[in-house]
């Protein structure tokens, strides 16, 4: 594929999907008055119940320049509190609010919700989501080869 045609692009249908897919999810969101990175951040927190900056950043693929700001918005909210590890002040530490974890159960719906959106199979959702991972697994390693490369 040496075409320059945008059409043709494998990073083209990946950046149109993404924006398309955000698009669906934002008017779902804005119920919750959450953006769509503020979700995922809480997904996390959902899931582990607390975090690290750092951690949160490995999971989002998000550096602190990107996630900080997320976090200060999320404990403005009242959704998330923020403190200093008291072994390594330079630890950030991440925890849901009482209201971040009432927040969960509206949230409950969002899967169900998306999946009538996006009409495939459940079978077809999972295969898709396994491929994309795959593809961003091996672009990872790729973008880290090359900067291991002097």
């Amino acid at each position: 594929m040496s075409s320059l045609l945008l059409d043709d692009q494998l990073c083209f249908a990946v950046y149109a999907a993404s924006r398309a897919m955000i698009s669906v999810y934002r008017p779902v969101l804005d119920e919750l008055g959450l953006t769509y990175p503020q979700y995922l951040t809480l997904m996390v927190l959902w899931e582990e119940g607390r975090s690290t900056v750092s951690h949160l950043g490995e999971r989002l693929q998000l550096d602190s320049g990107t996630l900080t700001p997320l976090l200060k918005r999320l404990e403005k909210s009242g959704l998330v509190a923020r403190s200093r590890s008291t072994v390594d002040e330079r630890v950030v530490d991440i925890e849901l609010t009482a209201a971040g974890k009432k927040l969960r159960a509206k949230a409950l719906k969002l899967p169900e919700t998306m999946m009538c959106r996006v009409k495939r199979s459940r079978e077809q959702v999972v295969a898709l989501r396994n491929e994309l991972r795959l593809l961003t697994q091996q672009l990872t390693e790729e973008a880290e080869r090359k900067a291991d490369t002097p």
